[in-house]
């Protein structure tokens, strides 16, 4: 009998990116702002963060709005941003990491500087906070300010709902229920988000470094509001590659390529490296659906979520309506 040749479907993130620029194109004419303008901060020669900046300036650009990359010395950058923080004619900031690859703490610090009205990137500590809590808005109960999410993990979450991974029909927040997912990177500023955020959508995450295996669900039946995390000793991608219907891989090396032979048939598999993890060849084979590079993607879900915190900031009726509440309550 003659073998059926396997078909994968390779979805290239510009298809997706396309559609999601639309959207915020939309949704910026619905506000009517006009021009918003993004202050990019480069303080270091990394080539991925150089890239980065220049998607992000040619996709700003070509989508209406204004992009002003600030080349600064690493020393001075607190007191640029300290700046741009009471510029009224900034409307978000982005900052290209790694700063200080030998001191992930001084990183943080610059990310706390950033004010969370204009952290277009949501990496300071409330965004961050929400996004572990799977709480989702900044001003509860009115609930009328979304949080922000960490660009490339809210790209990866964009590209799953393209593909109709997340399923229409289960409640919002719940959508992943029932799908198990692998994510090869723990890092805090991609693969630990990305691994909480699928967990609070309902998945079972397996998150891999090199120090082993973890496991995050929101419980069984998906009960937990949040996700909670759970240490499997012993288990390595042998484990947990056999059994997940997506497998997403971040690690920055060209030398890495995920074990094609441990996959299922017919998983889902994207690359967000700037390395290819999986073998091309191989992989079409084996996947249903490949996704080579999510960059695209991540430069569509920035203008998002600059145009979210455009949406977000206080109208002249709010500042009305705050300052008759103050004289009423004095």
């Amino acid at each position: 009998m003659a073998t059926v040749p396997k078909t994968c479907k390779v979805i290239l993130a510009e298809s997706i990116a396309r559609r999601l620029l639309e959207e915020v194109q939309e949704t910026l004419r619905s506000i009517g702002n006009g021009k918003p303008r993004l202050a990019a901060f480069l303080a270091n020669d990394d080539p991925a963060a150089v890239k980065y900046a220049e998607w992000s300036q040619k996709t700003c650009e070509e989508n209406g709005f204004a992009f002003d990359l600030r080349r600064v010395d690493k020393e001075a950058l607190e007191e640029e941003l300290r700046l741009a923080n009471v510029d009224g004619n900034v409307d978000g900031i982005i900052v290209y990491y790694p700063i200080w690859p030998e001191n992930v703490s001084q990183d943080n610090y610059i990310k706390e500087t950033v004010a969370l009205e204009k952290d277009v990137e949501g990496l300071c500590f409330r965004h961050l906070s929400n996004m572990y809590h799977n709480a989702r808005y900044l001003d509860p109960p009115a609930n009328l300010k979304k949080s922000i999410l960490p660009c490339t993990p809210l790209a990866i979450l964009k590209i799953l709902e393209h593909l109709h991974i997340y399923n229409p029909i289960l409640a919002d927040g719940n959508r992943l229920y029932g799908k198990t997912i692998t994510v090869i990177n723990r890092s805090e500023v991609i693969g630990r988000p990305l691994a909480a955020l699928l967990a609070n959508d309902g998945a079972n995450v397996y998150s891999v470094d090199i120090t082993g295996v973890q496991l995050y669900t929101r419980g069984q039946g998906i009960k937990n509001h949040r996700h909670q995390v759970e240490d499997k000793p012993g288990w390595g991608l042998k484990d947990v590659l056999p059994i997940s219907d997506v497998v997403i891989s971040g690690v920055p090396s060209e030398s890495y390529k995920v074990p094609t032979e441990l996959l299922r048939d017919g998983t889902v598999c994207i690359n967000f490296s700037s390395y290819r993890n999986f073998d091309g060849p191989a992989i079409k084979e084996k996947a249903s659906i490949y996704v080579p590079s999510v960059g695209k993607v991540t430069v569509a879900c920035l203008l998002r979520n600059l145009v979210r915190l455009v949406a977000n900031r206080p109208t002249d009726s709010d500042h009305q309506q705050a300052r008759k509440d103050a004289f009423t309550e004095g």
